[in-house]
């Protein structure tokens, strides 16, 4: 029995047995990763499944319950479970299905399914020429591994409402990380790749030397002086920075007043010429979609513009809550309800190169690295561990470890800069980014 055929069996069934409205998401995956180290392959694993998540209403109860296996004789059971548990809730003013959705667009433009399964010895041999590029690079002592993977899924959503919509997608990674150094002067770093189509991942051999040589450019770090100085975020990054205004824009956030930009809307945030951009039309995009969890249709969506804040981020509860309407925003495994999420979410690049974004530093730090989630979403105060370089006279300097940057959000989304050298590898994606007046504490 295929996807719309199960979940059309399950939706009739919840409504049988008396659900008001009922939603059914189907995921059937498949996935193969290998992870080769020093020449050896230490693991090959494989996995396929079928999960499948049922939410049932009942007035405005609602509840959600999946399984592991799609097999009709267990609906009744799912069913029975579901309703049980939505009986027993508190109301939620909010909760219901799109009485109306909308035709479901085909997923065929976007192109999200790389008709090639890779062998086993294809992925090894990714990982094997990432692995030997990396320790090629003069200094690199050792190897925590290389790991390759491919991935194919197929999504299938149907609402009592009527909606029914199916696309399936593929992902192919590549990772590496590289060490320099010996004893407990040892330094690492690594990185990855991630694409659609197998033919669109990036170079094993680029991928191995730049880990390789950024664990080497690492070796013998120092601990600056705490100061209050210009950072320059690597691209790798300073997607965390366009990450965090995601997470304050969400809409679950703002409805519930959790979110230092809840009444920022149609106000400045960003410098006048910064523009961020959601698009999950993006063809080939990691996070590309034709609809979202609810069954809206996607659209490209600007969330800031002329450093005004222009969106939230909504599914149909939050846009509910806020009287607005939903953008299709919402996210939704087989496990749990709907919540909004943005999809391919990027910062738009500036006129500068990264190299004249730092000309004028006489002293600053440049990022490569950060460690913990230090960032407050109610007051925007951020603090992150680092590790990267010294800025001198407008160039990259001597390494540096052990430090913390610091400051808040607000202040810091006013004062950031974009480069030029915005480049699409990861779902979040931004340029190296400037921003001014931060703190940094070291030794």
């Amino acid at each position: 029995m295929n996807g719309p055929e199960l979940l059309g069996d399950l939706l009739a069934a919840a409504r049988a047995a008396g659900a008001d409205a009922a939603d059914a998401v189907l995921v059937s995956s498949a996935s193969l990763a290998v992870t080769r180290r020093l020449g050896e392959t230490e693991h090959v694993e494989r996995a396929e499944g079928r999960d499948v998540g049922l939410r049932v209403f009942v007035g405005r109860r609602a509840a959600i319950v999946s399984a592991g296996s799609a097999d009709p004789a267990g609906f009744p059971d799912l069913v029975a479970r579901a309703l049980a548990m939505a009986r027993v809730v508190p109301e939620d003013p909010f909760a219901g299905l799109d009485e109306a959705p909308p035709t479901p667009q085909e997923a065929g433009f976007l192109d999200l399914l790389d008709p090639d399964e890779p062998s086993p010895a294809t992925l090894i041999s990714r990982a094997a020429c990432s692995e030997e590029a990396a320790l090629a690079v003069p200094g690199v002592s050792n190897s925590e591994g290389a790991e390759a993977g491919w991935s194919r899924s197929e999504i299938t959503l149907a609402t009592s409402a009527g909606f029914l919509g199916h696309y399936a997608r593929s992902s192919h990674s590549l990772s590496v990380t590289a060490l320099a150094g010996q004893g407990t002067a040892m330094e690492r770093d690594y990185d990855y790749a991630s694409a659609v189509h197998g033919g669109d991942l990036e170079d094993g051999a680029v991928l191995g030397r730049r880990a390789g040589e950024r664990a080497v450019a690492r070796l013998n770090p120092v601990r600056p002086k705490t100061a209050r100085l210009p950072v320059v975020y690597d691209p790798r990054v300073a997607a965390s920075l366009v990450g965090h205004f995601a997470a304050a824009i969400n809409g679950a956030s703002i409805a519930r007043g959790t979110s230092f930009l809840k009444d920022r809307m149609d106000q400045p945030v960003f410098g006048p010429t910064i523009a961020i951009h959601d698009d999950p039309l993006r063809r080939r995009g990691l996070r590309s979609r034709p609809f979202d969890g609810e069954g809206q249709r996607t659209a490209p969506l600007v969330l800031a513009e002329g450093g005004i804040l222009r969106a939230f981020l909504l599914d149909l509860r939050s846009a509910r809550q806020l009287g607005l309407r939903t953008n299709g925003r919402a996210a939704r495994g087989t496990g749990g309800p709907p919540s909004p999420s943005a999809t391919n979410l990027y910062l738009a690049p500036g006129p500068l190169s990264p190299a004249a974004l730092m000309a004028d530093i006489t002293e600053g730090v440049y990022v490569t690295e950060l460690i913990g989630m230090g960032v407050n979403g109610i007051t925007g105060d951020y603090s992150r561990g680092a590790s990267g370089f010294m800025i001198r006279h407008g160039e990259i300097a001597e390494p540096v470890a052990e430090i913390t940057i610091a400051g808040n959000l607000i202040e810091m989304f006013a004062h950031l800069t974009p480069a030029n050298d915005l480049v699409f590898r990861r779902g979040t994606d931004a340029p190296t980014i400037r921003v001014d007046g931060l703190t940094l504490a070291g030794a």
